[in-house]
């Protein structure tokens, strides 16, 4: 029998942002921690004792069970090369320029609002955390105190000027 040949998916190949605080690799940790001590086994267990009522190709409880299982093996994988490849944002106390892991103070249509600038993997932008990718995050990077940059966002261009760096 052939096994058909799938094309990947659009999304299946994106790397995950390698940026984070020491905070947020902590927590991917403790997330990974839970997933190898706990859910790992329970899954494991379940899958065995459901495999002992025997014939799989009509044991819809099995099915279900190999398949949450390998979805915890693919997170595990998954937390695991994103910790293995996770580089630390440095917060510096130079704050000459905008870069990440600073908290950049703007202002823009008579409006101030702070934003902190991160890796992608802790954005919130209600929280005023955006992405070094972002399009705001990317312009203000490099810029210094006094300066405004131009920002085209989705229907307008929009004048931020950097009051304050932290």
């Amino acid at each position: 029998m052939r096994i058909p040949y799938r094309k990947p998916g659009k999304f299946s190949q994106i790397v995950a942002d390698p940026l984070m605080t020491t905070a947020k690799l902590n927590e991917l940790k403790a997330e990974l921690e839970k997933l190898k001590q706990y859910l790992h086994p329970q899954a494991a267990a379940e899958v065995s004792r459901l495999a002992e009522l025997g014939d799989f190709s009509e044991n819809a409880e099995y099915q279900l069970a190999k398949g949450r299982l390998r979805g915890i093996n693919s997170a595990i994988f998954r937390l695991g090369k994103q910790i293995d490849g996770a580089v630390i944002i440095n917060s510096d106390r130079q704050t000459d320029t905008v870069k990440i892991g600073c908290k950049v103070t703007v202002e823009y249509e008579n409006k101030q609002k702070i934003f902190q600038i991160l890796g992608s993997a802790e954005t919130n932008p209600s929280r005023g955390i955006i992405s070094h990718n972002s399009p705001i995050g990317a312009a203000l990077i490099g810029h210094k105190i006094g300066e405004i940059i131009q920002i085209k966002l989705s229907d307008k261009e929009v004048g931020y000027k950097i009051i304050g760096i932290e």
